[in-house]
């Protein structure tokens, strides 16, 4: 048996990390757009990438390292992405890493911004020679790391275990638009002091990605730099594998959850729940398709309970489907009921009300299975579009 708490703070409260953000110049007006996270003691080391073809240069620097490569060391820039700098971007990594006198072993880079611009090498040098690897500042790399986000994106656990003992494991993230299941576009760094394995971190990942950031969707679209990193220093000693699992994905929904909430301009957070189709990959095709249509994303955003655009995306998934088994509800309000209509006056403003909330879902019963998904979205109005068309400014 564990126990799982929250607990107040950033993951410098991890005993052995230590991080903070400064002002190197990329960002106007003295803002924070570099950061560290370092370790006293080596860490193990898991991750997962975007599934865009045009990974950017950290990831692939990142994939130079050995398998089980161990770490002490990340830095993370915003403002540019360095993706689609070709091996001129990846070199540029070294040159900055080469050019700090820190006690650093195998360091790993992070970058998120503007894709097609090689990175500030002397700003960024300049700027991170000026780091004190004691700072506990985990609200300034929150701030460093931010592009589009509206709020910082932080989460703190700790971990209970049988035998007495106990870990801590805490979430630092950005991301806010470009997300699309297929990993969100987002830069998420999970440290944790428990004693765990890169192969069990490895495993926990991958299969946590699944029900958290790979499906997660706010306009659709998959970036080039899109990475979760996680960071064990071992330091508690403590280890229970099915807490560890349980732990990191609660983290890893956290992160995901305040992602789709802070949707460059979303005001709404909707869990799109695919029940009893006929099979797993039925059920999540449809709910991400749900969760990236724009017409339904606009639909919320405008309080409509247009129950025809649920429909018709969900035939349009090409999913196993009959309208004489599906019933769609806003929460507890049925719309469509097994090719029925029952969308009458009362119907329809009970179901706008739902969607006056903050959060709510909507549930679409196959009828044709048992296989159950759940995709996460938000609505899509003006400021996305304000926000996106001058992004580069």
């Amino acid at each position: 048996m564990f126990s799982i708490f929250p607990i107040k703070g950033f993951i410098d409260q991890i005993d052995g990390f230590y991080c903070d953000g400064i002002s190197a110049g990329l960002k106007a007006n003295n803002k924070k757009d570099i950061g560290f996270i370092y370790s006293d003691t080596l860490c193990d080391v898991g991750a997962v990438f975007t599934n865009n073809k045009f990974q950017a240069a950290p990831l692939k620097h990142y994939q130079k390292y050995s398998a089980n490569f161990k770490t002490n060391f990340v830095l993370i820039n915003s403002k540019n992405a360095n993706a689609l700098t070709g091996q001129k971007g990846i070199e540029d990594i070294d040159t900055i890493f080469s050019s700090l006198n820190f006690d650093i072993k195998n360091p790993i880079m992070s970058s998120t911004g503007v894709i097609g611009n090689r990175l500030p090498i002397q700003k960024i040098v300049a700027g991170a020679k000026k780091f004190d690897l004691t700072s506990k500042n985990g609200e300034s790399l929150s701030q460093a790391i931010m592009t589009t986000d509206a709020y910082a994106k932080t989460c703190m656990y700790e971990v209970k275990l049988e035998d007495g003992t106990s870990f801590k494991i805490g979430s630092v993230a950005k991301g806010a638009g470009m997300i699309n299941p297929n990993l969100a576009t987002m830069l998420c760094f999970i440290c944790t002091d428990a004693k765990v394995s890169q192969e069990a971190i490895q495993e926990a990942l991958n299969e946590a990605s699944e029900t958290t950031f790979n499906a997660i969707s706010v306009d659709g679209d998959t970036s080039t730099n899109d990475t979760v990193l996680v960071l064990a220093n071992g330091k508690s000693n403590a280890y229970d594998k099915e807490a560890f699992k349980e732990a990191l994905k609660l983290v890893m929904h956290d992160m995901a959850m305040l992602m789709v909430a802070d949707g460059e301009g979303a005001k709404k957070s909707v869990a799109f729940e695919v029940i009893n189709a006929a099979s797993k990959e039925d059920a999540m095709k449809a709910a991400k398709a749900l969760s990236n249509s724009l017409l339904v994303k606009t639909a919320l955003f405008g309080e409509d309970p247009n129950f025809g655009r649920i429909a018709s995306t969900i035939g349009a998934s090409r999913i196993a489907c009959d309208e004489n088994t599906l019933v769609i509800s806003y929460n507890d309000v049925v719309v469509f009921n097994k090719g029925e209509i029952v969308f009458d006056a009362k119907c329809e403003e009970d179901a706008g009300k739902v969607l006056q909330n903050r959060e709510f879902k909507i549930i679409c019963d196959i009828g044709l299975g048992s296989e159950n998904f759940t995709a996460y979205g938000c609505d899509l109005g003006y400021k996305y579009v304000e926000i996106n068309a001058d992004y580069r400014t």
